[in-house]
């Protein structure tokens, strides 16, 4: 069902009167925007055999920005009326101060459409979306007569932006987002697993929907389970590491990705400030974030500043070439915005933050990579982490993992963490696999209390030195 376009200025908010009061709000401030936002979701869980929940959002609001020097002033109301954007404009104001600043050029404009317009929501029916929830929890628990449990999960949304500038720039942008989950619980002699799948992206519902779709999925999800039924426990120590490709670019994302954002760096506050054009990686390593891939969780056609995202090169042959900026941090730091300038909704200021991050693959084959492990782990899927901004230093938990011994694969391990920091562990990748791969369409991302989607991707890498914290062999 296509979506109609989203024209707050011409309804709610005049663009004459509203252009007047930002102009009044950004007169001499460096820069500054109303950001206008209309949005639906939905989501529907199918559990145990029937429906568990069934939700459905709609919010809109808008948030008006005054920038000068590093300080910004925001405010934002679900109210959109001018009445409402005057008592923001007072309060947006109150950055300027005495002013003097110069307003920064407005972002260069695209053409450039990255996902459909189409409402994801309205594009299926309710009863086709049951139906279809129903039909994951029977095929899934007929897989296997281990399943005990089936959990499904669809969901949709629709975000449509308007931003104004103070020199009448318009930029609108609607963005899709889908997505199906499925978690199984399997039971072998007393002893219960889980495992769990599922993805989507900036794309309608038809596709995910589509039974090709959700049963490998929760294939996917079942695989995952009885691996972890002979899973032992997780040997501790410092080894070798391989690191499976997609997903696990998490890692990537958390570890790396963050200390690569420009406002961490023009504070000074990154483990990688002031090391720009220096070898920051192992040779070979090129980390990229890319916002221009069609159809993807993370990908936008312009940023939440309205600046057009780009393909971004961030360490290119093991050295750091490229911060992600929004408008404020790229001016203070005399670059280009990259695109990068995104909130959670009209509620929040913007910042930088990544789009789809992810290390391009090498040459190696991924069973070679594999092989040359002497005493360590594979580590294919990741759950949840926590990475320290300022060093680096992270810990995340495996959700699925093998020993592996003089190339050998044994055994599933339960409980692996991988405990390290992203500048060393940078320095340690000593192959890269031919298999670079995205994820299926997983990612969140939290930064300041703001949650975005994201994507994160990479080939089959293999790091040395890395502690595994786990059970004693």
């Amino acid at each position: 069902m296509p979506s109609e376009t989203y024209r707050p200025f011409e309804s709610a908010l005049p663009e004459d009167e509203a252009l007047a009061i930002v102009k009044s709000a950004t007169d001499g401030a460096d820069d500054g925007e109303l950001f206008v936002e209309k949005r639906k979701s939905e989501a529907l869980m199918f559990d145990d055999g029937r429906l568990k929940t069934a939700s459905y959002d709609a919010s809109e609001g808008f948030g008006l920005r005054a920038v000068h020097g590093d300080v910004a002033g925001y405010a934002h109301s679900t109210e959109v009326s001018i009445p409402a954007l005057r008592r923001a404009a007072e309060t947006a104001r109150l950055a300027v101060g005495a002013g003097g600043g110069t307003m920064a050029p407005p972002p260069q404009p695209t053409n450039r459409h990255l996902y459909t317009d189409d409402d994801p929501i309205g594009g299926v029916s309710f009863p086709v979306k049951i139906e279809t929830l129903r039909e994951i929890d029977a095929f899934a628990r007929d897989l296997d007569p281990r399943v005990v449990q089936v959990s499904a999960t669809l969901a949709a949304s629709l975000q449509e932006v308007a931003i104004l500038r103070p020199d009448g720039v318009q930029v609108r942008d609607t963005r899709p987002m889908t997505r199906v989950n499925v978690s199984v619980i399997v039971e072998q002699n007393g002893r219960r697993e889980s495992g769990t799948a599922g993805g989507g992206g900036r794309v309608g519902l038809d596709g995910l929907i589509a039974p090709q779709d959700w049963q490998a999925k929760a294939r996917e999800a079942l695989r995952i389970a009885l691996v972890n039924l002979e899973a032992v426990p997780a040997p501790a120590g410092v080894m070798e590491v391989a690191l499976g490709p997609g997903w696990p670019g998490i890692l990537l994302h958390e570890a790396i990705g963050h200390g690569l954002e420009g406002d961490f760096n023009r504070k000074g506050s990154s483990a990688f400030a002031g090391l720009m054009g220096k070898q920051v990686a192992a040779r070979g390593v090129t980390v990229l974030d890319d916002g221009t891939i069609p159809d993807r969780r993370g990908s936008i056609t312009v940023d939440d500043e309205g600046t057009p995202s780009r393909r971004n090169v961030l360490i290119e042959d093991g050295i750091l070439v490229g911060y992600m900026q929004d408008r404020q941090n790229a001016r203070l730091m005399g670059v280009e915005p990259t695109g990068n300038g995104r909130r959670e909704s009209y509620a929040h200021a913007p910042m930088p933050r990544m789009t789809n991050t992810y290390m391009l693959g090498g040459e190696a084959d991924p069973a070679d990579i594999v092989a040359e492990i002497k005493d360590g782990i594979w580590a294919v899927g990741f759950g949840g982490g926590q990475v320290d901004i300022t060093n680096g230093k992270f810990v995340f938990s495996c959700t699925e993992a093998y020993r592996v011994v003089n190339g050998k694969v044994g055994a599933p391990v339960k409980g692996a963490t991988l405990i390290g920091d992203g500048p060393t562990s940078l320095q340690h990748i000593r192959a890269l696999g031919n298999d670079m791969a995205l994820d299926p369409g997983l990612g969140n991302c939290g930064k300041d209390g703001q949650w975005v989607p994201v994507g994160v991707g990479q080939p089959t890498v293999l790091m040395d030195r890395l502690t595994v914290g786990g059970s004693a062999a």
